[in-house]
C-alpha cells in the first residue's frame, strides 16, 4: 500500500497539521477521527487493513488527519464562545485547505476533473465532524460514511447556543430546514450513510431524529440501525465499513 505523511501548515490554524496518504488511485476518503484523535488513528486502529481491499484495487485513497477537540469539543471548562469559534477555524481548515490539498494530490494521481468527488468518513465524533461537513458543504463532499456519531451539539456544549453553534449543530439546522431548501437536491444526488448500534454506549436518540428530518424532507440518506448486541466500539466499525464501502464507492 503506498502512503505518503506530510506535515502541513495551516494558515487558519496557525500551526502545522499532519496529513497521512493511503493509497495511489480512486476516490478520495477524508477520515476524521475519534474525539480527540490524531491522523495516525486510521492506521493504529486498523482501518488500513480493513480499507485495504479498496485501497489496492485503487478505487480510494485516504488522506487521514488531526482534530483539534481537546481545544473545542472536549474542553468542558473552556468559552463555549471561544472554543466553538475555534472549531470553525478547524472547519475552514479542511474546506479552504484540505480540500485543495486534496484535489491537488488526486489531481496528480488520478487527473482530477472535479469527479469523483471527495467522501468524508468517520466514527463516534468522528462521525458528527464528517455529516456536519457533508451536509454543510455538499459542493465539496458528495459521499459520507458516518459511524455511531452524536449529531447534536448540546451534547458537548450544554445550554449555550449561537450562530456558530447553529451550523455545527446538525439536529438544529436539519430539524428547521425547509423543504424548498436547495441543498435537498444536492443531498439527493449524492450518497450518504448514517449508522448506529443499539449495544453499550451507543446513543441513536440523535441518528432517530434526523433520520425522521430525512424522511420529512425527502433527503434520501441510507440510516441504518444495527442491533443491542453492536457496541460503540472498533471492532464493530470494521465490520460495517465493508458493508456500506460498495454502495459509497460505487457507480452512479
Amino acid at each position: 500500500m503506498e502512503t505518503n505523511y506530510f506535515d502541513y501548515y495551516s494558515n487558519n490554524l496557525n500551526r502545522n497539521m499532519p496529513i497521512k496518504v493511503y493509497g495511489h488511485h480512486g476516490r478520495p476518503v477524508l477520515f476524521i477521527p475519534c474525539q480527540d484523535g490524531r491522523f495516525f488513528d486510521f492506521e493504529n486502529f486498523g482501518m488500513t487493513g480493513t480499507f485495504s481491499p479498496w485501497i489496492e484495487r485503487g478505487e480510494c485513497i485516504v488522506f487521514s488527519i488531526d482534530t483539534i477537540d481537546l481545544e473545542t469539543w472536549s474542553d468542558k471548562n473552556g468559552d463555549p464562545y471561544h472554543r466553538i469559534r475555534h472549531h470553525e477555524e478547524w472547519i475552514n481548515y479542511i474546506t479552504r485547505e484540505v480540500v485543495i490539498f486534496i484535489r491537488e494530490y488526486v489531481n496528480e494521481k488520478n487527473g482530477w476533473d472535479g469527479y469523483p468527488g471527495i467522501m468524508t468518513f468517520g466514527c463516534s465524533m468522528g462521525a458528527t465532524h464528517a455529516l456536519n461537513l457533508y451536509l454543510r458543504f455538499p459542493d465539496l463532499f458528495d459521499r459520507c460514511l458516518a459511524l455511531s456519531g452524536i449529531y447534536n451539539a448540546s451534547y458537548f456544549l450544554g445550554d449555550y447556543m449561537d450562530e456558530v453553534v447553529y451550523r455545527n449543530s446538525v439536529t438544529d439546522y436539519i430539524g428547521n430546514m425547509s423543504k424548498d431548501h436547495p441543498f435537498i437536491e444536492r443531498y439527493n444526488n449524492n450518497r450518504a450513510v448514517v449508522c448506529v448500534g443499539l449495544g453499550a454506549w451507543e446513543e441513536p436518540w440523535s441518528t432517530q431524529f434526523i433520520d425522521q428530518k430525512f424522511h420529512e424532507l425527502g433527503i434520501n440518506i441510507w440510516v441504518d440501525y444495527w442491533g443491542q448486541d453492536v457496541n460503540h466500539d472498533w471492532p464493530w466499525w470494521h465490520k460495517q465499513v465493508p458493508y456500506f464501502l460498495p454502495y459509497l464507492l460505487g457507480g452512479e
